[in-house]
């Protein structure tokens, strides 16, 4: 535990991304899938660590041993989740064990930890669901239970100190050739000019140093990041990594521009929220409970469309 701690805490302190992380507890960790297996050993929260850390190397479509290929994509966990989740403010995985379980409106259901661990598998990662007996799903959701209980130690008052600066949405339709100015200019030195990340090996085996933005081995259509007022948020928030400095209207642009590239498509998208005036307003894909167009859904201007749910709702 006290290692634990300590490589949390540099994680942190040095604002690290974790896709193609140092080895830290060693590789080849192998688990049982047996729905009639006890817990394994290797269900650990340092397990856990590294199967956000290093998703690819574990899980992903190169993985020798064909059962423990989980994800299409290329990406790590900790492709957004900077420094395995540890990191303050947006899209940390601090406080998610003390969101679950609740009603989700994307699925209408209640949703545990583990469906959401199994969303982001299937969204994000663009792969398949983990069992929720499986050693890697009892091993993260123990990752994030430590985070928990380190968060809840840190107080309220030190959490808010890192609490992100809102977006202000402008009252605009995105402007694709900002969005590719601002690429070019703040994230292409990282991510490349085609948006295809910066590899960790030459195989892929490794996953990326910097992930791909778009392309076959990126999110797909379904991820939240695929939204542009979410994707907005987190650029404006941390990216350029080390120096996010973009103001409103460039972190809108160039989450526009980027979510403007082909990516994989995920099937049955049209099951998604079942209460379509739950459907949050920068979601890509219809059916809609507005006669807004499907454009104006993915790149703006949202505020009209917002100002019609506020309507409705009273």
């Amino acid at each position: 535990m006290r290692g634990m701690r300590a490589i949390l805490a540099c994680c942190a302190a040095i604002g690290l991304i974790t896709v193609a992380a140092t080895v830290i507890w060693g590789r080849g960790v192998s688990a049982s899938h047996s729905p009639a297996a006890r817990t394994p050993d290797v269900a650990t929260e340092q397990y856990g660590y590294r199967l956000i850390a290093q998703t690819t190397e574990i899980l992903g479509p190169d993985v020798a041993d064909p059962k423990m290929r989980f994800t299409d994509s290329r990406l790590a966990c900790a492709s957004c989740h900077i420094g395995a989740g540890v990191e303050p403010g947006n899209l940390s995985l601090a406080t998610a064990m003390n969101r679950y379980p609740r009603i989700s409106p994307r699925s209408a259901g209640n949703e545990t930890i583990q469906d959401r661990i199994n969303g982001c598998m299937m969204r994000s990662m663009n792969g398949r669901a983990l069992a929720d007996n499986s050693a890697e799903m009892i091993a993260m959701v123990a990752y994030l239970r430590f985070l928990a209980d380190q968060d809840a130690a840190m107080g309220a008052s030190q959490r808010k100190a890192h609490d992100p600066a809102a977006l202000k949405t402008p009252n605009r339709a995105a402007n694709f050739e900002n969005g590719r100015r601002v690429f070019e200019k703040r994230c292409a030195a990282c991510h490349g000019q085609d948006g295809a990340g910066l590899a960790a090996s030459t195989n892929l085996t490794l996953g990326y140093v910097f992930p791909p933005l778009w392309g076959p081995y990126s999110f797909n259509d379904g991820a939240g990041l695929h939204r542009i007022l979410t994707a907005a948020r987190f650029i404006k928030t941390k990216m350029p990594l080390g120096r996010a400095d973009l103001d409103d209207d460039d972190a809108f642009d160039v989450a526009a521009y980027i979510n403007s590239k082909p990516r994989p498509e995920m099937t049955g998208l049209d099951r998604d929220y079942p209460d379509r005036t739950r459907k949050p307003v920068d979601t890509g894909y219809a059916p809609y409970a507005d006669s807004f167009p499907l454009e104006q859904h993915r790149f703006g201007p949202f505020p009209p469309i917002e100002a019609y749910y506020k309507n409705l709702k009273k």
